[in-house]
């Protein structure tokens, strides 16, 4: 099998790209002593999600973190990041709009799912009988 990579940049000719959208986006807020705030997920076109981007309380203010990974040396390295400022300005608006419009939330919340409705299961709703698969 053969991988052929071409290389865009020294082509003359404009690359014309379609603007991405944020579609969604998922805020998980996370009580630290940290400067962690929240772990996000952001949908892209109704398309394409990336998960774990990482609201940061820096210095300047708040700030987004692309999902990284941890190398053996001791640094991160981004798994997904945007190529260009505009694109990353626009995630980073959209996800610090919804972390500043669902502020007071996290307390009404309590007691939800994850989608924001009643759990209404009740443990004695569940039942495992282990006895059976012992005596296969």
């Amino acid at each position: 099998m053969i991988f052929l990579q071409k290389n865009f940049k020294n082509q003359k000719t404009k690359r014309r790209c379609k603007q991405v959208q944020v579609t969604d986006v998922r805020i998980r807020r996370i009580q630290t002593d940290g400067k962690l705030r929240a772990y996000v997920s952001i949908t892209f076109d109704d398309s394409f999600v990336v998960h774990d981007l990482r609201i940061i309380d820096g210095r300047k203010g708040m700030f987004v973190a692309m999902p990284s990974k941890l190398l053996p040396n001791g640094n991160h390295k981004d798994i997904a990041h945007p190529i260009n400022t505009e694109v990353r300005e626009m995630i980073q608006n959209a996800v610090l709009k919804e972390f500043q419009a669902t502020e007071g939330q996290e307390e009404q919340s309590a007691g939800s799912d994850s989608l924001g409705g009643e759990l209404d299961m009740n443990v004695d709703d569940i039942s495992v009988d282990l006895d059976d698969e012992e005596k296969e």
